[in-house]
């Protein structure tokens, strides 16, 4: 098992750090120019391994998409091909696999795909085998399960005979990402009308213009920075490419570290980041931003702040059940995550026990945020890493750009 030991920083912190662009905005960007055939220009390309994925098998002739552990590439990917009539065998990693795809099998079965499930029920992989449109134009979908459902129906929606209306059921979760794709549609020509009121988008049919654009930095990314500031006894920190108008919903970090203790003031070159004083306590909806709950919790576990959290419901159905791996790691730091209400309010809190002594060792799960949310532990005291590697997916250089900062060793532990 590979280890990497990180240790405390031995002096102030000042830092410039050059993100790696947003997978998030970049797997809708590489969707949408695919659906102009290709004659797009897409500038900073995420060097995440979804994205690079997403980018391979959009190139790709093979049968076999093989998206590995990418659910998004997989929902996005999933919606193209079936659209455009390509038969394709959708699969991935054994937990991709067990990653719920049916409500966007469902929907787009209702528009003319023909689509079978090779296994479970709602569960890749998958067989695609055309497409012969039903002339349907509206669909009904739940809000509340997973954004990426909704995007991957919208950035399609052009190309049906008709177009689509979609109304979407319940909450609206994550709508950030949902307003990201149809502005990023919109940089591409297409016209919609999202009323949020009624809960419903409609989008006419109507060809994509081919067009350059530029990839923004990544504020998920972002957000293990501001952990690293927050729980540093000095630093200033400027991270470039960033914008204040930001289309991510990941951004929601400026205002949640306000209270953790960081200030952001934005430069020409992206967003500098300061030492201010903590509030005691956070309460914080993490419905439009779930990405972010897993750094948030462990940083005010380390700074004893007591976090109550709400719209962590999707954490359970990610690269593993997060609720549960953060349960089991925090437990590692003296602290504990405990659900306390029905409703699914969580809250974070020291125990009141001591912490456990020596240095932690922080079980990944194969899920790159668990990997790169307690990283920032090491502004604190010494903190184990298994499986380091996992963070390739969406920041390969992070353990490099944290080297700047602190003395990192890779350990081989049997």
């Amino acid at each position: 098992m590979n280890t990497l030991l990180i240790h405390p920083p031995q002096k102030d912190i000042r830092a410039e750090i050059k993100l790696a662009a947003s997978k998030s905005e970049c797997n809708r960007a590489l969707i949408i120019n695919a659906l102009t055939g290709f004659k797009s220009t897409l500038t900073n390309i995420s060097e995440a391994r979804d994205s690079q994925t997403m980018q391979r098998l959009l190139a790709s002739t093979d049968t076999v998409a093989d998206v590995i552990d990418a659910g998004t590439t997989m929902r996005f990917l999933t919606a193209y091909f079936a659209v455009s009539g390509q038969e394709k065998i959708m699969t991935g990693t054994p937990r991709m696999c067990e990653r719920p795809i049916g409500l966007l099998v469902d929907a787009l079965r209702e528009l003319g795909a023909k689509i079978t499930y090779q296994n479970n029920e709602g569960y890749p992989p998958l067989r695609l085998e055309g497409f012969q449109a039903t002339g349907k134009n509206s669909l009904t979908i739940r809000g509340d399960v997973s954004s990426q459902y909704i995007s991957a129906l919208l950035m399609v929606a052009p190309l049906l005979p008709h177009g689509l209306t979609l109304t979407l059921e319940g909450e609206i979760g994550s709508r950030p990402y949902i307003e990201m794709t149809l502005h990023q549609m919109g940089c591409f020509g297409i016209e919609y009308t999202a009323d949020w009121t009624a809960k419903t988008i409609i989008v006419a049919a109507q060809p994509y213009t081919p067009r350059p654009y530029a990839i923004e930095s990544d504020w998920s990314g972002a957000s293990y920075w501001y952990s690293i500031v927050a729980l540093s006894d000095d630093a200033e920190v400027e991270l470039l490419g960033l914008k204040e108008d930001s289309l991510q919903g990941d951004s929601a970090i400026v205002e949640i570290m306000e209270h953790l203790g960081v200030q952001s003031t934005f430069t020409e070159r992206g967003v500098l980041l300061q030492k201010t004083t903590a509030a005691p306590a956070l309460g914080w909806d993490f419905t439009h931003c779930p990405d972010l709950a897993q750094t948030v919790a462990v940083c005010c576990a380390m700074k004893n702040i007591h976090l109550s959290m709400t719209g962590v419901e999707s954490l359970k159905i990610k690269e593993t059940d997060r609720i549960f791996a953060l349960q089991q790691e925090l437990r590692k730091l003296g602290a504990e995550l405990r659900e306390v209400e029905s409703n699914h309010r969580y809250v974070v809190s020291q125990r009141t026990e001591s912490i456990p002594e020596g240095t932690p060792s922080i079980h990944t799960y194969d899920d790159h945020r668990m990997a790169l949310a307690f990283a920032p532990v090491a502004m604190v005291r010494p903190v184990l890493i298994e499986e380091p590697g996992v963070v390739v997916k969406s920041y390969p250089s992070f353990w490099e750009h944290l080297a700047q900062v602190t003395q990192i060793e890779e350990l081989a532990l049997s």
